[in-house]
């Protein structure tokens, strides 16, 4: 189920030629634009700043508690450490003065998670965010899959971990819907999804027009992934999405020029964003022998030969 997974649904998402590489904040703002419930936010790009959110968020915007989250494209934030010393890049408190000091230790400093390279990644913004009680996580997520020939709505009841996990541990709790692409996302549809992913009571309403407003989405930017993780139930009944990917058709570029010029390319490789506007592949590795192939197979078995002849190939 796990395997099914992974190349009948997942995969189709990484044939792109080039990914559009979104902050979070920026996944959340087209998310709000839709319509779809978010957690409130400010941003912040300085500690002074970020304590200033904070005390916005406390005082005007009812927030009881701060969620304060660098923002950088790499996941496992939380679990992070700073080159400043400062370990996680997610924090709780109802203090601005200590966000505006957590603030100080993350911005202008490299966050090293398990998704970055060695060196870590820059900090140059925050997302000061008002803090949810989540009382049920589920995951949802809406891919392009090309065997199936338009979307399909990945869900499961078992949110806030690796989809893959459950995949692998109760492949019974994941359900796989195809869309029809001209008949969409009906109420029934809606409504049935959200009983499979064992919502109850008037939270089955809610979530069934939270997946109808995620599909907007999807078709309105030309995504090829919207995945939620999680999408979750707070103390007070909200269904709220409380994190976000989104990846994107490079193709439609034309047409989603408002979006494309949101890209961050701060942590990309010069080089590859100079061969990405050439309309060329180049994935920057570590070796000293550079490739030069026509094609993706004939790419991986040249990588091969050098790697076999005790080189090591500079890119792919």
């Amino acid at each position: 189920m796990a395997n099914l997974l992974r190349t009948r649904y997942l995969r189709p998402v990484l044939s792109q030629v080039r990914n559009l590489n979104l902050q979070e904040y920026q996944s959340k703002g087209l998310m709000d634009k839709y319509g779809v419930t978010i957690q409130p936010f400010l941003m912040a790009s300085s500690g002074p700043e970020a304590g200033e959110q904070a005390r916005v968020m406390l005082t005007e915007n009812g927030a009881q508690e701060i969620v304060l989250k660098a923002q950088i494209l790499a996941g496992g934030r939380g679990k992070g450490t700073f080159s400043s010393g400062l370990k996680g890049g997610v924090k709780l408190s109802t203090d601005p003065s200590e966000i505006s000091t957590l603030t100080s230790q993350m911005i202008g400093y490299n966050l090293v998670t398990k998704q970055t390279k060695p060196e870590g990644s820059p900090v140059r913004n925050v997302m000061v965010a008002k803090a949810l009680n989540i009382v049920k996580e589920t995951y949802l997520a809406i891919v392009l899959d090309r065997g199936f020939g338009g979307p399909v709505i990945i869900a499961s009841p078992d949110g806030g971990v690796d989809i893959e996990e459950v995949a692998e541990r109760t492949p019974e709790r994941v359900h796989k819907i195809p869309v029809d692409i001209f008949e969409g996302v009906s109420d029934e549809v809606a409504l049935d999804l959200a009983r499979k992913l064992e919502f109850v009571g008037g939270a089955v309403e809610q979530a069934a027009a939270e997946i109808k407003k995620l599909y907007e989405l999807f078709l309105g930017v030309d995504a090829t992934q919207v995945e939620v993780n999680p999408f979750g139930l707070t103390d007070e009944s909200e269904v709220v999405c409380f994190d976000a990917k989104i990846n994107f058709d490079d193709n439609a570029q034309f047409r989603q020029k408002e979006v494309f010029q949101m890209e961050d390319t701060s942590e990309s490789d010069p080089r590859e964003l100079e061969a990405a506007q050439s309309d060329l592949n180049y994935i920057a590795m570590e070796g000293n022998i550079a490739c030069l192939v026509n094609g993706a197979g004939l790419a991986m078995a040249t990588m091969d030969i050098i790697q076999l002849h005790g080189g090591s190939p500079a890119n792919f």
